[in-house]
C-alpha cells in the first residue's frame, strides 16, 4: 500500500513538477527580469549596500531585521538541496543541468526581489495583531478578498510543502554512510559498537532513532520562536558557508589542472543536442526543478520569512531579498558541482545524492566524508529551523494562533517519519507541494508586478534627486 502511493506521489510530481512548473518558474522569472529592467543585474550593488544599512521601524512592525530576514532565508534555501540536490541533478541530467540551475537563479533573483517587495507592501497580521507576511496576505489583501480561497490553497500546500521531507531524509542517510558500510552495520563501525551496547542490530531502527535525535535538536530552537531561530541562523550561516568554501576550494587548487574541463561540460552538455530536443529539454527541466528547491524563487516560502521584517520600505526589502538566490544557487551550487565532478562519478544507478556528494569528498580531502558531514548537519539543521516557522506561519493562517501551534509538534513528527521513507518517494513529495506552492505565488506575483515597478521607480526616482 505504501509503495503505491509512494508511486503515485511520484508520478504526480513528475507530471507537475516537470514542464508547467519549468515554464511558471523559469518562464514567469524571464517575464518578471524582462519586464522590471533586470532588477536583479541593475541594482545587485544597491542589494549589496542594503545589508549596511539599519532597518527602520520597530517591533510592531516585525519582528525581526531585514538581514535576520536575509540569513533566516538563506539558513534554509542553504540546505541539503545545495549538496544532495545538485548531486542528484548531475545523475539525472548530467553536468548540462548545473547551467540551467544558473539560469534559474539570474530570473531566480528578480522573482525574489519581487516577493520581497510584496511582502512589505501587503504585510498581514494573525490573530493576536502580530506582523506576518507571505504569499496568502499578498493574495488576499493585493488581490482582493475574493482571491482568499488562492490564498486558502497556498497555505495548505505550504504546511506540507515546508516539511523538512529530504533534509531529515538525506541527513539520515549521510549519517548511516559515514557510520556504516554497504554491508550494513559492522562491530567495527561506531554504529556497531553503539547497538551492541544498546541491543540493537538492524539499520532501520537506527535511522528511526536519528529520527528522534534531528527532532530533539530541532525542537529546542524552534519552540523559542522566530526571534530565536533568527539569532541561531544568524551565527550558523556564516559558519558554515565559510567551511563549506574552504573545504571546495582544497579540491579546486589540488586538482586545478581538471577545472576548466568542468565547466567546458556544464556549457557542452547543457545545449547538447545529439541525445535530441527531448532530451536538452528534460536536462534543463531538472535543473530548474532542482533549483526550485534550492533558491525557493517563486514557490513563496522567501515572502513568508521577509515579511516578517521590520522594514517599511518595499523596495529596500526586495534588495535585500534577492541577494538570496545568488548565494545558495550562485556561489554554493557551482561549489557542490565543481566538487563533485572533479572527484566523484555522477554514472550510478538509480536516483542517489548525498552518497555521491560523500563519496566525491572523500576521494578528496583526507576525512572529507566526516567533515561534509558537519556541514551536512549545519546545513539540514539551519533548514529545519526556517521551515518551521514557513510552516506554523501556513497553519496561523488557516487555523489561528491557538490551534496553529500544534503544528510546531506536527512538523517535529514529520523528521521522524521521512528520516525512514525511501528517498524516490521523498524526493516526489517535496517536488509535488512545492509544486502547488508555486501556482499561486507566481499568479499573485504576475499579476502585481505592476505594483513593484512603479514603486521601484518612485524609491530609485527618489534617491537619485
Amino acid at each position: 500500500m505504501l509503495d503505491k502511493i509512494g508511486q503515485l506521489i511520484i508520478e504526480a510530481a513528475d507530471i507537475l513538477g516537470g514542464y508547467p512548473l519549468f515554464f511558471l518558474l523559469i518562464g514567469g522569472g524571464f517575464y518578471l527580469f524582462i519586464r522590471s529592467g533586470a532588477v536583479s543585474l541593475r541594482h545587485l550593488p544597491d542589494a549589496v549596500r542594503e545589508l549596511r544599512k539599519k532597518t527602520d521601524g520597530s517591533d510592531q512592525n516585525g519582528q525581526i531585521s531585514s538581514v535576520q530576514a536575509l540569513a533566516s532565508v538563506v539558513a534554509a534555501t542553504i540546505g541539503l538541496g545545495n549538496i544532495a540536490g545538485v548531486a542528484i541533478a548531475l545523475v539525472m541530467g548530467g553536468p548540462g543541468a548545473i547551467f540551467w540551475m544558473w539560469v534559474s537563479a539570474l530570473v531566480g533573483m528578480s522573482t525574489k526581489y519581487h516577493e520581497g517587495v510584496l511582502a512589505i507592501m501587503y504585510k498581514g497580521k494573525d490573530d493576536q495583531g502580530r506582523p506576518q507576511g507571505g504569499p496568502m496576505h499578498i493574495i488576499e489583501k493585493g488581490l482582493g478578498p475574493k482571491w482568499k480561497p488562492l490564498a486558502r490553497f497556498f497555505a495548505i500546500a505550504g504546511m506540507f510543502g515546508t516539511l523538512c521531507i529530504m533534509n531529515a531524509n538525506q541527513l539520515t542517510e549521510a549519517f548511516m554512510a559515514t557510520f556504516t558500510t554497504p554491508e550494513g552495520i559492522s562491530e567495527s563501525q561506531f554504529l556497531g559498537t553503539l547497538g551492541g551496547w544498546m541491543g540493537l542490530e538492524n539499520i532501520p531502527t537506527f535511522r528511526l532513532l536519528f529520527g528522534f535525535a534531528i527532532a530533539l535538536i530541532v525542537g529546542t530552537v524552534i519552540l523559542g520562536g522566530i526571534k530565536r531561530i533568527a539569532r541561531v541562523a544568524t551565527i550558523l550561516v556564516p559558519f558554515m558557508v565559510g567551511l563549506y568554501f574552504i573545504m571546495v576550494m582544497f579540491i579546486i587548487v589540488t586538482n586545478i589542472e581538471g577545472v576548466p574541463a568542468v565547466f567546458q561540460s556544464i556549457f557542452s552538455e547543457a545545449f547538447n543536442l545529439k541525445a535530441g530536443i527531448g532530451a536538452l529539454a528534460g536536462i534543463a527541466i531538472i535543473g530548474a526543478r532542482r533549483a526550485a528547491l534550492v533558491n525557493d524563487a517563486g514557490i513563496g516560502t522567501g515572502s513568508l520569512m521577509h515579511g516578517a521584517s521590520r522594514n517599511t520600505e518595499p523596495v529596500r526589502e526586495g534588495l535585500v531579498a534577492m541577494l538570496g538566490p545568488s548565494i545558495d544557487s550562485g556561489l554554493v551550487c557551482t561549489l557542490t558541482a565543481i566538487a563533485i565532478l572533479l572527484c566523484g562519478n555522477i554514472d550510478v544507478e538509480g536516483i542517489k545524492g548525498l552518497e555521491v556528494a560523500m563519496d566525491a569528498f572523500r576521494n578528496a580531502i583526507p576525512a572529507g566524508d566526516i567533515l561534509l558531514m558537519l556541514v551536512v548537519i549545519c546545513f539540514a539543521m539551519s533548514s529545519m529551523f526556517s521551515y518551521s516557522f514557513y510552516g506554523s506561519t501556513c497553519a496561523n493562517y488557516l487555523f489561528g494562533t491557538a490551534k496553529g501551534r500544534y503544528y510546531t509538534w506536527f512538523f517535529l513528527a514529520s523528521l521522524v517519519i521521512f528520516a525512514v521513507v525511501p528517498l524516490e518517494a521523498a524526493v516526489g513529495a517535496c517536488d509535488l507541494f512545492y509544486a502547488l506552492m508555486a501556482i499561486p505565488t507566481m499568479i499573485a506575483i504576475i499579476t502585481l508586478s505592476p505594483k513593484v515597478r512603479a514603486a521601484t521607480n518612485e524609491y530609485f526616482n527618489k534617491k537619485n534627486k
